[in-house]
């Protein structure tokens, strides 16, 4: 498994496979799925965490049933840029899924996608406990959907 830059990752991508992105938080796993043809973010039922392989076995689960080429993972980078314990406890989770998995990687700066997310639950009146439930998968689709937005963008500047 390699972590790749999103430049990298468009270079090598496989035609007609899904993209997964993922909140890695201390209790849950965010999921969220691309269609094949990468342009749009679904959120998907969260990884409740217990232990690092059973965790890891999970998201390899998902990830053969959906047909995952990649993972695009949040780095919780501070907002001055700083990275934090959390950067390192997801560069951790990222290095030991290199040694159960070849799906590569890439870390993306997932500031205020939580926010984000947050603020569309609210507008959409979800009430504060279906919120709870759902924030983590809801800010894996604004990560994914930012890399996804990222790729198509990449895509059409090599047509140019």
């Amino acid at each position: 498994m390699a972590i790749l830059t999103i430049e990298e990752l468009a270079a090598s991508l496989p035609p007609n496979r899904a993209i997964a992105g993922l909140d890695l938080g201390t209790k849950t796993i965010g999921l969220s799925v691309s269609d094949l043809g990468r342009r749009f973010a679904t959120p998907r039922d969260v990884i409740r965490r217990v232990k690092f392989g059973i965790d890891a076995e999970a998201l390899l689960a998902m990830a053969a049933k959906e047909k995952i080429a990649a993972f695009i993972i949040g780095l919780p980078v501070n907002m001055d840029g700083t990275e934090g314990p959390r950067c390192q406890a997801t560069r951790a989770f990222v290095r030991n899924m290199g040694e159960k998995t070849d799906i590569p990687f890439v870390l993306w700066d997932e500031r205020l996608s939580t926010v984000a997310a947050e603020r569309v639950l609210i507008e959409m009146d979800v009430s504060r406990k279906k919120r709870a439930e759902r924030i983590d998968s809801a800010a894996a689709s604004f990560i994914l959907q930012g890399a996804l937005d990222r790729l198509a963008s990449l895509a059409n500047a090599s047509r140019d």
